[in-house]
C-alpha cells in the first residue's frame, strides 16, 4: 500500500497565475508560506518559513484564481508531485517539487476576502474533480451533535414496562 498525502495551512504568498493548456483545462500555479516555530537548546525560540509550490486544476484553478489573493490564509490537501527538465541555458537537469491540489478551504473571514463571496461547499460532479469549501466563521455555522436515533421499540407486552413508565431524560447517556 502507498500514500502520496500533503495537507498545508498557510498564507499564499503570490496571486494564482492562471493558464490555459492546449487541451483547454485550466491550471492554476501560486504559493503558499507555512511557518516552523521551535527553542534551540540555548532557549531560544527559532521559526523558519517553508514555501509550497501549489497547482490545482480545472474548476479548482478557477476559484484559486477568483477568490485567492496574496495573503490569504488557507488549507489545501492534495498529493506531492516532482517534475524535472532541462535548463535551456545550462543543460542541467531542475527539479521541483509541487503539492497538486485536490482540496482547498478559505480559512480567512468573509469580510477579509475580495467582493463576491466564495462558494459554501460544492462537489464536483465526478471524482477526477477536486473539491472547495470555505471553513466556517463562527460557532453557530458548526454543525451540532445529535443523539444517536434507536429505532421503534415494539409495543410493550404485559411483562414488559411502558414508555409512559419511563422517562428518556432520566436516562444517564
Amino acid at each position: 500500500m502507498d500514500l502520496n498525502k500533503a495537507t498545508v495551512i498557510g498564507n499564499v504568498t503570490r496571486d494564482p497565475e492562471t493558464r490555459t493548456t492546449p487541451t483547454g483545462h485550466t491550471v492554476a500555479n501560486f504559493s503558499i508560506a507555512t511557518n516552523f516555530t521551535w527553542t534551540d537548546q540555548s532557549g531560544q525560540r527559532q521559526q523558519k518559513a517553508e514555501f509550497h509550490n501549489i497547482v490545482a486544476w480545472r474548476k479548482l484553478a478557477e476559484i484559486c484564481q477568483q477568490y485567492l489573493r496574496k495573503g490569504s490564509k488557507i488549507y489545501i490537501e492534495g498529493r506531492l508531485e516532482t517534475r524535472s527538465w532541462e535548463d535551456k541555458d545550462s543543460g542541467k537537469k531542475q527539479y521541483r517539487t509541487e503539492i497538486i491540489a485536490d482540496n482547498m478551504i478559505m480559512l480567512d473571514r468573509a469580510s477579509d476576502r475580495p467582493a463576491g463571496g466564495a462558494p459554501q461547499s460544492e462537489s464536483p460532479a465526478d471524482d477526477s474533480e477536486p473539491r472547495y469549501e470555505q471553513a466556517p466563521q463562527t460557532p453557530a455555522a458548526q454543525p451540532q451533535a445529535t443523539a444517536p436515533q434507536t429505532p421503534a421499540a415494539p409495543a410493550p407486552s404485559n411483562n414488559q414496562v411502558t414508555e409512559e413508565e419511563i422517562n428518556v431524560e432520566d436516562i444517564p447517556f
